[in-house]
């Protein structure tokens, strides 16, 4: 099992950053790739980024390309989103999650069927 605890949400103005960290505990291996979802009400779940555990290569949402960017930390065990440039439509709540599985192609790892395991997501208000 792995548990995840996502915090560093809040309330930012437009054009303000913020970093959200993501605290991974349990039977977590690097082969394990990670991800950022967010979501707001009455939608599903939306991909913000994914990143191999063992880091590597990172994928990102077009609408975030260039103003977020997913990290770790393998010895914290702990995943990062540092988000620059914020928009009031980047307000959401943000989820971390983790998947066992092994695809060839990182565009798998956006699609939010693809992960096991989810944080309690925590909230990211921009206001404009």
């Amino acid at each position: 099992q792995v548990q995840l605890v996502e915090s560093g949400g809040g309330l930012v103005q437009a054009g303000g950053s913020l970093r959200l960290s993501c605290a991974a505990s349990g039977r977590i291996f690097s082969t394990y790739y990670m991800g950022w979802f967010r979501q707001t009400p009455g939608k599903e779940r939306d991909f913000v980024g994914a990143i191999p555990w063992s880091g590597g290569n990172t994928y990102y949402a077009d609408s975030v390309k260039g103003r977020f960017t997913i990290s770790r930390d393998s010895a914290k065990n702990t995943l990062y989103l540092q988000m620059n440039s914020l928009k009031p439509e980047d307000t959401a709540v943000y989820s971390c999650a983790a998947t066992s599985r092994r695809y060839s192609s990182i565009s798998w790892y956006a699609n939010r069927l693809t992960y096991d395991y989810w944080g309690q997501g925590t909230q990211v208000t921009v206001s404009s």
